[in-house]
Parts: structure tokens; C-alpha cells; sequence
């Protein structure tokens, strides 16, 4: 377990990404202090210093030295302690590039299309990015058929970083569906296990009113 005040994470409570992070070090048994960023009025001096190129949270200071991008921090923190509860990525070099492929395709094509249909301003344009987003469901369900080989994760009997990368989302997902027209329930992975974590994991920084409330601009500051 980390030293006190050896990890600090700079985050925003509506934000998915922080969930993953927190995810993340949660299972890996790491205490850290947190710091809520106001990111609409009031970046903090830490924030700007520590992220200059996208001023974007999250960001982990480990020894005074930051870390920026959720799936970068959930790999830096699984390599620095890697006796440190769950073992996120796999052993072997041909599993943790499939792992990092796909985690970098849920990002790239999941999200988007999502947070597109809760901001149209036509039901045909959200219709259209209901379409995208569940093609991309598709594409990850035989995804998650083929890495798990039946078993309840992604990577097997235990969770791993795909499960962290898509489970943290979940909830989101799941509370900003008002705004989007759609029931996220009937679509998202049908794995108990798999499901429980990544929603009981988001659901410790954000209230469902609350996440739909604040959802439509936290992108343009988070990653």
C-alpha cells in the first residue's frame, strides 16, 4: 500500500474517467488523497502546472511528480506497484497490447457518439448517435465473448484493465441516459459480476440526479 500522501488525485466528480481511476487504486489496495477541482470557474495553480498541455483532470501526483490521462495512470499505478492488490494488466506482452486496444477503442468510439446524442438538438441526430453507439456495443459485446472465454471478466476468473476501463463508465452511462432518450440498462454487458463493480465503483462519487445535471460539459475538461 502507497506511503501517506505519496498519491494525490486531482479530479472532478462528474467525470468517468476519475471513476476509472479511482477504480483503479481501489483495487489495487492504494490509499491516495483526493482534490476536487472546480473546473468550470476556477482551475487550480496544481491542475495547470501539472497538466499545461490540456489543463484536463485526471491527474496523479505520485512523488510529486504527475501522471495525466486515465488509461496512462491505471497502467503507471499497475507497473509502480505491481504487489499491490488485483494484477490489472496481463502477463504476457500479446494480452496487454489486445487489452490496451481495446481500452483505447471504447474510449475513441464509445463515448462519443454518447455524449452526442445527449446534446443534439434533433431526435433524428440523436437517433443517429443512438445507432453509432450501439454499433459500438455490438463490436464490444464479441469482444468481451472472446477475451473472457465464458469466464466473468474481460480477462478471465478475475477483473482487469478492460474491466476497469469500461466497468468505471457504467454508471455514467447509466445516469445520463434520461438525457439521451435511451435505457443504457438493456444494452451494457450482461455480466452481474461485471456490472455490480463498475457501478458500485462509480457510484461512490456521483448521485444519479446529479451526474445528469452536470453531465454535458464535463467532457471538455476530463479524459
Amino acid at each position: 500500500m502507497a506511503a501517506e500522501g505519496e498519491l494525490k488525485l486531482l479530479g472532478f466528480w462528474a467525470s468517468p474517467y476519475i471513476c476509472r481511476v479511482k477504480l483503479a487504486l481501489h483495487l489495487k489496495g492504494l490509499s491516495y488523497d483526493y482534490v476536487e477541482e472546480d473546473l468550470f470557474n476556477n482551475k487550480s495553480e496544481l491542475l495547470l502546472s501539472s497538466n499545461p498541455v490540456h489543463a484536463k483532470v485526471p491527474v496523479l501526483i505520485h512523488n510529486g511528480k504527475p501522471i495525466c490521462e486515465s488509461q496512462v495512470i491505471v497502467q503507471y499505478i499497475d507497473e509502480v506497484f505491481p504487489d499491490a492488490g488485483v494484477t490489472l494488466l496481463p502477463a504476457d506482452p500479446q494480452g496487454r497490447a489486445v487489452a490496451r486496444f481495446w481500452a483505447a477503442y471504447i474510449d475513441d468510439k464509445l463515448l462519443p457518439p454518447w455524449v452526442h446524442a445527449y446534446r443534439a438538438k434533433t431526435d433524428e441526430e440523436k437517433a443517429e448517435r443512438m445507432r453509432q453507439t450501439l454499433a459500438v456495443v455490438d463490436v464490444l459485446e464479441t469482444a468481451m465473448k472472446e477475451c473472457s472465454k465464458g469466464k466473468p471478466f474481460f480477462g478471465g476468473d478475475t477483473v482487469g484493465y478492460l474491466d476497469v476501463a469500461l466497468g468505471a463508465l457504467l454508471s455514467w452511462l447509466h445516469g445520463t441516459e434520461e438525457l439521451c432518450g435511451a435505457n443504457a440498462r438493456s444494452w451494457t454487458p450482461p455480466r452481474p459480476q461485471y456490472c455490480r463493480r463498475g457501478r458500485s465503483a462509480s457510484a461512490s462519487s456521483m448521485q444519479p440526479t446529479r451526474r445528469c445535471r452536470t453531465s454535458a460539459g464535463w467532457s471538455s475538461f476530463a479524459r
